[in-house]
């Protein structure tokens, strides 16, 4: 893959900022946003508010695993995917703190406009998301950058995390932002898109088991062994798949809806090339697939239930 020119500093800022990795990160918002529409409480303020902090951590994020894997020696020469902005030397270590720092900033700044359109004046409840957005700020940046201790990235506890913020948080709290009360079916919803984004989070540490193994990283796939973590990928896609069928069968959803299982070709098509492929680019394009799928079904979803 080119690097690109350290002379021409947003191209390098652009490479860290893995705008790849964005759609996924508004997933989880434009499913809570659709479902609340299809609650009759939506907000578009609260969902262009929403989006841009939901990218402000995600950029957050993807700047703390760029350092933290350069400064705990994970990249390496024989790592595969993107370029790494520290560990190619594009970038000193100080230069990310400070982009870090400014990317946290942004996003307190576009989560605290976004409470306060919300909720206005109760201060219960900005108080309480608050405290999860500060939980928020504080998994993106510990993912690989430990504060006194192993990252939990490191510790194969990455997909825990990805299916709490990616999922039940990042749906739920969604939807509250909009109604302003939660709904236990939209539980389902939830669950089965923090699944999807775990998948996709399971892919990548597929694809890396061998570079993780030699660095001492941890993921979960590494604890499992290669063909426990494809068995483990089916699981998650299946279980994604069955909890949405309950939620449209139980809502009872509008036909559009269902459009959203339309995914399960692609997502299934990428499985079986994890279980058949070990070449790293071809994995990275399974990667690229699961995560496309992931944010059109979250697209589908709640075009479907809006719109009705």
């Amino acid at each position: 893959m080119d690097q690109p020119d350290k002379h021409r500093p947003f191209q390098v800022w652009l490479l860290a900022a893995r705008p790849r990795t964005l759609p996924l990160a508004c997933a989880s918002i434009l499913l809570g946003s659709g479902l609340a529409a299809h609650a009759q409480g939506f907000n578009p303020s609260v969902l262009l508010l929403a989006l841009l902090t939901a990218i402000a951590l995600q950029v957050l994020s993807n700047l703390a695993n760029d350092y933290g894997d350069a400064a705990t020696g994970a990249d390496d020469h024989q790592r595969i995917g993107p370029v790494r902005a520290v560990s190619s030397g594009l970038l000193s270590p100080r230069a990310m703190r400070g982009g870090m720092v400014v990317m946290a900033v942004v996003a307190a700044l576009c989560g605290l406009l976004l409470l306060l359109t919300a909720f206005g004046n109760q201060w219960a409840s900005i108080l309480i998301f608050i405290l999860l957005g500060a939980a928020a700020l504080l998994a993106a940046v510990t993912y690989t950058v430990g504060l006194g201790g192993t990252p939990y990235g490191y510790r194969g506890l990455g997909d825990i995390a990805v299916f709490i913020f990616f999922g039940l948080l990042g749906v739920l709290g969604t939807y509250y932002l909009h109604a302003q009360q939660l709904d236990g079916l939209t539980l389902l919803p939830a669950a089965a898109c923090g699944l999807l984004a775990t998948a996709v989070l399971n892919v990548n540490n597929v694809r890396d088991i061998e570079s993780d193994t030699r660095n001492g990283k941890i993921t979960l796939a590494v604890r499992l062994g290669r063909a426990n973590a494809i068995t483990y990928h089916w699981i998650l896609l299946a279980m994604a798949l069955l909890l949405t069928v309950i939620y449209l069968v139980a809502l009872p959803a509008p036909w559009l809806s269902w459009s959203c299982l339309l995914v399960a070709k692609p997502l299934t098509d990428a499985a079986r090339t994890l279980h058949h492929s070990t070449d790293g680019e071809t994995l990275t394009g399974m990667l690229k697939k699961t995560a496309l799928s992931t944010l059109i079904y979250s697209v589908l979803l709640s075009l479907g239930l809006a719109l009705y």
